[in-house]
Protein backbone atom coordinates (compact mmCIF):
# COMPACT_ATOMS: atom_id res chain seq x y z
CA UNK A 1 0.00 0.00 0.00
CA UNK A 2 3.02 2.43 0.28
CA UNK A 3 3.99 2.12 -2.99
CA UNK A 4 -0.10 2.58 -4.63
CA UNK A 5 -0.38 5.59 -2.35
CA UNK A 6 2.48 7.32 -4.72
CA UNK A 7 0.83 6.31 -7.85
CA UNK A 8 0.77 9.25 -9.93
CA UNK A 9 -2.43 7.96 -11.67
CA UNK A 10 -4.62 8.19 -8.42
CA UNK A 11 -7.43 11.00 -7.87
CA UNK A 12 -6.86 13.03 -5.05
CA UNK A 13 -9.70 11.42 -3.18
CA UNK A 14 -7.86 7.75 -3.75
CA UNK A 15 -5.03 9.30 -2.26
CA UNK A 16 -6.30 10.63 1.03
CA UNK A 17 -8.00 7.27 1.43
CA UNK A 18 -4.45 5.47 1.06
CA UNK A 19 -3.21 7.92 3.57
CA UNK A 20 -5.60 6.91 5.73
CA UNK A 21 -5.91 3.49 5.46
CA UNK A 22 -2.09 3.34 5.81
CA UNK A 23 -1.95 5.70 8.88
CA UNK A 24 -4.23 3.18 10.63
CA UNK A 25 -2.05 0.17 9.81
CA UNK A 26 0.93 1.94 10.94
CA UNK A 27 -0.86 2.50 14.52
CA UNK A 28 -1.43 -1.11 14.78
CA UNK A 29 2.10 -1.83 14.61
CA UNK A 30 3.22 0.85 16.60
CA UNK A 31 4.66 3.51 13.86
CA UNK A 32 3.18 6.29 15.26
CA UNK A 33 5.53 8.62 13.69
CA UNK A 34 4.66 7.25 10.48
CA UNK A 35 1.16 7.32 10.68
CA UNK A 36 1.24 10.72 11.67
CA UNK A 37 2.61 11.61 8.33
CA UNK A 38 -0.11 9.93 6.69
CA UNK A 39 -2.80 11.64 9.23
CA UNK A 40 -0.88 14.63 8.25
CA UNK A 41 -0.80 14.27 4.32
CA UNK A 42 -4.82 12.60 4.28
CA UNK A 43 -5.77 15.91 5.88
CA UNK A 44 -3.95 17.84 4.01
CA UNK A 45 -5.41 16.71 1.05
CA UNK A 46 -8.92 17.26 2.56
CA UNK A 47 -8.31 20.36 3.79
CA UNK A 48 -6.74 21.60 0.41
CA UNK A 49 -9.85 20.87 -1.48
CA UNK A 50 -11.95 22.67 1.47
CA UNK A 51 -13.64 25.91 2.10
CA UNK A 52 -13.77 25.99 5.31
CA UNK A 53 -12.62 28.81 7.32
CA UNK A 54 -11.58 29.12 10.91
CA UNK A 55 -12.37 32.98 10.80
CA UNK A 56 -15.62 32.46 9.35
CA UNK A 57 -16.43 29.85 11.29
CA UNK A 58 -15.77 31.93 14.81
CA UNK A 59 -17.49 34.92 13.05
CA UNK A 60 -20.73 32.50 12.65
CA UNK A 61 -20.94 31.01 16.27
CA UNK A 62 -19.68 34.44 17.47
CA UNK A 63 -23.01 35.96 16.14
CA UNK A 64 -25.48 33.39 17.87
CA UNK A 65 -23.69 35.00 21.07
CA UNK A 66 -24.36 38.50 19.61
CA UNK A 67 -27.92 37.72 18.77
CA UNK A 68 -29.39 35.14 21.04
CA UNK A 69 -28.00 37.38 24.33
CA UNK A 70 -29.73 37.68 27.34
CA UNK A 71 -32.76 40.05 26.44
CA UNK A 72 -33.27 37.83 23.16
CA UNK A 73 -35.59 34.79 24.74
CA UNK A 74 -37.51 38.02 27.25
CA UNK A 75 -38.04 40.08 24.18
CA UNK A 76 -39.49 37.04 21.98
CA UNK A 77 -41.50 35.60 24.88
CA UNK A 78 -42.98 32.37 25.46
CA UNK A 79 -44.28 30.27 22.18
CA UNK A 80 -43.25 27.65 20.14
CA UNK A 81 -44.81 23.85 19.90
CA UNK A 82 -45.15 22.37 23.39
CA UNK A 83 -44.33 18.87 22.69
CA UNK A 84 -41.60 17.03 24.41
CA UNK A 85 -40.99 14.30 22.29
CA UNK A 86 -37.72 15.20 21.17
CA UNK A 87 -34.01 14.69 23.01
CA UNK A 88 -31.37 16.77 20.92
CA UNK A 89 -28.13 15.04 21.81
CA UNK A 90 -25.47 17.33 20.14
CA UNK A 91 -21.54 18.39 20.76
CA UNK A 92 -19.09 17.01 18.63
CA UNK A 93 -18.33 14.63 16.42
CA UNK A 94 -16.28 11.41 18.39
CA UNK A 95 -17.14 12.62 21.52
CA UNK A 96 -19.78 10.23 22.94
CA UNK A 97 -22.99 11.26 21.28
CA UNK A 98 -23.46 7.68 19.74
CA UNK A 99 -22.92 5.98 22.96
CA UNK A 100 -25.69 8.30 24.93
CA UNK A 101 -27.86 7.87 22.26
CA UNK A 102 -27.32 4.03 22.22
CA UNK A 103 -27.60 4.15 25.97
CA UNK A 104 -31.45 6.16 25.61
CA UNK A 105 -32.52 4.19 22.78
CA UNK A 106 -32.22 1.12 24.89
CA UNK A 107 -35.26 2.56 27.10
CA UNK A 108 -38.27 1.62 26.56
CA UNK A 109 -40.04 5.20 25.95
CA UNK A 110 -37.12 6.83 23.61
CA UNK A 111 -36.69 5.84 19.79
CA UNK A 112 -33.21 6.16 18.64
CA UNK A 113 -33.39 7.87 14.88
CA UNK A 114 -30.36 9.13 13.00
CA UNK A 115 -28.67 12.46 12.67
CA UNK A 116 -31.48 14.21 11.58
CA UNK A 117 -31.09 16.62 9.08
CA UNK A 118 -33.99 18.83 9.89
CA UNK A 119 -33.35 21.95 12.70
CA UNK A 120 -30.23 22.61 10.23
CA UNK A 121 -32.80 22.88 7.39
CA UNK A 122 -34.52 25.18 9.16
CA UNK A 123 -31.83 27.46 10.29
CA UNK A 124 -31.45 27.16 6.47
CA UNK A 125 -34.31 28.30 5.62
CA UNK A 126 -34.24 31.17 8.09
CA UNK A 127 -31.19 32.57 5.60
CA UNK A 128 -33.29 33.28 2.75
CA UNK A 129 -31.24 34.17 -0.53
CA UNK A 130 -28.15 34.55 1.94
CA UNK A 131 -27.44 30.57 1.24
CA UNK A 132 -23.86 30.93 2.51
CA UNK A 133 -24.79 32.91 5.57
CA UNK A 134 -22.02 35.65 4.00
CA UNK A 135 -24.61 38.59 4.94
CA UNK A 136 -25.49 37.46 8.46
CA UNK A 137 -29.34 37.39 7.56
CA UNK A 138 -29.39 33.87 10.15
CA UNK A 139 -29.58 34.25 12.94
CA UNK A 140 -30.65 38.20 13.14
CA UNK A 141 -33.83 36.84 11.62
CA UNK A 142 -35.47 34.87 14.61
CA UNK A 143 -36.06 38.48 15.61
CA UNK A 144 -38.75 38.55 13.73
CA UNK A 145 -40.40 35.47 13.75
CA UNK A 146 -44.20 35.34 15.12
CA UNK A 147 -45.72 33.32 17.95
CA UNK A 148 -47.54 31.37 14.53
CA UNK A 149 -43.94 31.11 12.69
CA UNK A 150 -42.59 29.70 16.25
CA UNK A 151 -45.30 26.65 16.53
CA UNK A 152 -45.75 25.92 13.08
CA UNK A 153 -41.75 25.12 12.80
CA UNK A 154 -41.66 23.15 15.82
CA UNK A 155 -45.02 21.27 14.64
CA UNK A 156 -43.50 20.95 11.13
CA UNK A 157 -40.03 19.17 12.86
CA UNK A 158 -42.48 17.04 14.83
CA UNK A 159 -44.27 16.04 11.47
CA UNK A 160 -40.95 15.72 9.25
CA UNK A 161 -39.38 13.23 11.84
CA UNK A 162 -42.18 10.65 12.02
CA UNK A 163 -40.44 8.44 9.41
CA UNK A 164 -37.73 7.88 11.60
CA UNK A 165 -39.88 7.27 14.61
CA UNK A 166 -41.56 4.05 15.94
CA UNK A 167 -43.83 4.06 18.89
CA UNK A 168 -42.11 5.26 21.99
CA UNK A 169 -43.00 8.83 23.42
CA UNK A 170 -39.80 10.30 23.05
CA UNK A 171 -36.82 10.26 20.51
CA UNK A 172 -33.57 11.27 19.78
CA UNK A 173 -31.88 13.57 17.18
CA UNK A 174 -27.77 12.83 17.34
CA UNK A 175 -27.21 15.57 14.91
CA UNK A 176 -24.28 16.75 16.68
CA UNK A 177 -23.77 20.50 14.64
CA UNK A 178 -26.93 21.39 16.57
CA UNK A 179 -25.43 23.01 19.34
CA UNK A 180 -24.69 25.67 16.92
CA UNK A 181 -28.48 26.21 16.72
CA UNK A 182 -30.17 25.81 20.24
CA UNK A 183 -31.47 29.24 20.56
CA UNK A 184 -34.04 27.95 17.36
CA UNK A 185 -34.44 25.08 19.03
CA UNK A 186 -35.61 26.83 22.59
CA UNK A 187 -38.24 29.26 20.39
CA UNK A 188 -39.91 26.09 18.49
CA UNK A 189 -39.86 23.68 20.69
CA UNK A 190 -39.26 25.10 24.33
CA UNK A 191 -39.93 21.84 26.00
CA UNK A 192 -37.42 19.92 23.89
CA UNK A 193 -34.66 18.03 26.22
CA UNK A 194 -30.74 18.91 25.09
CA UNK A 195 -27.92 16.47 25.95
CA UNK A 196 -24.24 17.55 25.48
CA UNK A 197 -22.55 15.07 24.52
CA UNK A 198 -18.55 16.26 25.87
CA UNK A 199 -15.28 14.16 25.79
CA UNK A 200 -11.97 15.41 27.19
CA UNK A 201 -10.30 18.03 24.11
CA UNK A 202 -7.26 16.08 23.49
CA UNK A 203 -8.76 12.42 22.89
CA UNK A 204 -11.81 14.67 20.79
CA UNK A 205 -9.87 16.30 18.44
CA UNK A 206 -7.24 13.82 17.87
CA UNK A 207 -9.89 11.23 16.95
CA UNK A 208 -11.75 13.26 14.77
CA UNK A 209 -8.45 14.35 13.16
CA UNK A 210 -8.04 10.50 12.79
CA UNK A 211 -11.83 9.95 11.35
CA UNK A 212 -11.81 10.86 7.25
CA UNK A 213 -15.92 11.25 7.82
CA UNK A 214 -17.96 10.68 5.04
CA UNK A 215 -19.17 13.85 4.48
CA UNK A 216 -19.05 17.40 6.12
CA UNK A 217 -17.04 18.12 9.40
CA UNK A 218 -14.49 20.24 7.35
CA UNK A 219 -13.36 21.64 10.66
CA UNK A 220 -11.60 18.17 11.22
CA UNK A 221 -8.98 18.56 8.31
CA UNK A 222 -6.53 19.88 10.29
CA UNK A 223 -4.92 20.23 13.88
CA UNK A 224 -5.49 23.56 14.24
CA UNK A 225 -8.94 23.45 12.52
CA UNK A 226 -10.45 21.23 15.03
CA UNK A 227 -8.62 23.24 18.09
CA UNK A 228 -9.95 26.17 16.94
CA UNK A 229 -13.45 24.28 16.24
CA UNK A 230 -13.61 22.96 19.93
CA UNK A 231 -12.98 26.12 21.67
CA UNK A 232 -15.15 27.99 19.97
CA UNK A 233 -18.30 25.32 20.78
CA UNK A 234 -16.81 25.30 24.67
CA UNK A 235 -17.59 29.28 23.95
CA UNK A 236 -20.38 29.15 22.77
CA UNK A 237 -22.15 26.15 25.15
CA UNK A 238 -21.20 28.03 28.32
CA UNK A 239 -23.14 30.83 26.71
CA UNK A 240 -26.24 28.85 26.23
CA UNK A 241 -25.58 28.16 29.84
CA UNK A 242 -26.14 31.49 31.02
CA UNK A 243 -28.85 32.37 28.43
CA UNK A 244 -30.80 29.09 29.32
CA UNK A 245 -29.71 28.25 32.45
CA UNK A 246 -30.67 24.36 33.20
CA UNK A 247 -32.11 24.04 29.75
CA UNK A 248 -28.91 21.92 29.08
CA UNK A 249 -27.67 18.66 30.67
CA UNK A 250 -23.95 18.27 30.14
CA UNK A 251 -22.48 14.48 30.07
CA UNK A 252 -18.92 13.76 29.98
CA UNK A 253 -17.62 10.55 28.19
CA UNK A 254 -15.23 10.37 30.68
CA UNK A 255 -17.85 10.29 33.58
CA UNK A 256 -19.94 7.71 31.31
CA UNK A 257 -17.00 5.40 31.24
CA UNK A 258 -16.17 5.86 35.15
CA UNK A 259 -19.53 5.15 36.25
CA UNK A 260 -22.53 4.21 33.70
CA UNK A 261 -25.14 3.57 36.21
CA UNK A 262 -24.87 6.41 37.76
CA UNK A 263 -24.61 8.52 34.33
CA UNK A 264 -27.52 7.11 33.68
CA UNK A 265 -29.58 7.73 36.24
CA UNK A 266 -28.68 11.25 36.06
CA UNK A 267 -29.48 11.20 32.34
CA UNK A 268 -32.93 9.78 32.84
CA UNK A 269 -34.00 12.21 35.46
CA UNK A 270 -33.24 14.97 33.42
CA UNK A 271 -35.71 13.35 31.17
CA UNK A 272 -37.99 12.86 33.68
CA UNK A 273 -38.23 8.68 32.46
CA UNK A 274 -37.66 5.73 35.20
CA UNK A 275 -35.03 3.95 35.57
CA UNK A 276 -34.66 0.96 33.20
CA UNK A 277 -32.03 -1.69 33.38
CA UNK A 278 -31.94 -2.35 29.78
CA UNK A 279 -29.82 0.99 29.58
CA UNK A 280 -26.81 -0.50 31.10
CA UNK A 281 -26.97 -3.33 29.04
CA UNK A 282 -27.18 -0.93 25.75
CA UNK A 283 -25.19 -3.02 23.18
CA UNK A 284 -27.16 -5.78 23.67
CA UNK A 285 -29.82 -3.44 22.30
CA UNK A 286 -31.08 -4.33 17.97
CA UNK A 287 -30.31 -1.08 16.29
CA UNK A 288 -28.89 0.42 13.04
CA UNK A 289 -26.01 2.47 14.01
CA UNK A 290 -24.74 4.62 10.75
CA UNK A 291 -21.74 6.59 12.66
CA UNK A 292 -17.84 5.73 13.11
CA UNK A 293 -18.63 4.45 16.74
CA UNK A 294 -21.18 2.01 15.71
CA UNK A 295 -18.55 -1.14 16.98
CA UNK A 296 -17.91 0.89 19.98
CA UNK A 297 -21.61 0.54 21.28
CA UNK A 298 -21.63 -3.35 20.53
CA UNK A 299 -19.20 -3.86 23.33
CA UNK A 300 -19.59 -2.94 27.29
CA UNK A 301 -18.00 -0.03 28.40
CA UNK A 302 -14.41 0.41 28.19
CA UNK A 303 -11.28 2.49 28.04
CA UNK A 304 -9.67 1.91 24.68
CA UNK A 305 -10.37 5.36 23.23
CA UNK A 306 -9.01 7.25 26.19
CA UNK A 307 -5.68 8.74 25.73
CA UNK A 308 -4.85 7.99 22.32
CA UNK A 309 -3.34 10.92 21.35
CA UNK A 310 -0.31 10.32 24.04
CA UNK A 311 1.88 8.06 21.56
CA UNK A 312 1.66 11.03 18.80
CA UNK A 313 1.86 14.06 21.63
CA UNK A 314 5.37 15.65 19.98
CA UNK A 315 3.16 16.11 16.59
CA UNK A 316 0.12 18.21 18.28
CA UNK A 317 1.52 21.63 19.41
CA UNK A 318 -0.39 22.60 16.44
CA UNK A 319 -3.67 20.98 18.35
CA UNK A 320 -2.60 22.64 21.83
CA UNK A 321 -1.74 26.16 20.28
CA UNK A 322 -5.36 26.63 18.91
CA UNK A 323 -7.23 24.83 22.01
CA UNK A 324 -5.19 27.14 24.59
CA UNK A 325 -4.11 25.63 28.06
CA UNK A 326 -7.45 26.47 29.89
CA UNK A 327 -9.03 22.87 28.97
CA UNK A 328 -6.42 20.97 29.37
CA UNK A 329 -4.50 18.95 32.02
CA UNK A 330 -1.13 20.34 33.21
CA UNK A 331 0.57 17.04 32.86
CA UNK A 332 -0.73 16.77 29.10
CA UNK A 333 0.48 20.25 28.59
CA UNK A 334 3.58 19.72 29.41
CA UNK A 335 3.90 16.54 27.46
CA UNK A 336 3.22 18.03 24.57
CA UNK A 337 5.70 20.62 25.06
CA UNK A 338 8.60 18.29 25.78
Amino acid sequence: MREQVGRVDLSLRDKAYFHFALAQGCEVNGEYDEAFFHLERGNKIKNDQSLYSIERMDKELQAQIDVCDETFFGDLGSGGHDTKDPIFILGLPRAGSTLVEQILASHSMIDGTLELPNILSIAQSLRGEDIYGKLGNYPKSMNSLTLEQRETMGKGFIEDTKMHRKDAPMFTDKMPNNFRHIGLIHLIMPNAKIIDARRYPLDCCFSMFKQLFAQGQEFSYGLAEAGSYYKSYVNLMNHWDKVLPNKILRVNNEDIIEDLEGQVKRMLEFLELPYEKECISFYETDRSVRTASSEQVRRPINKEGMERWKPYSKHLKPLLNSLGEELLKPEDIAQINR
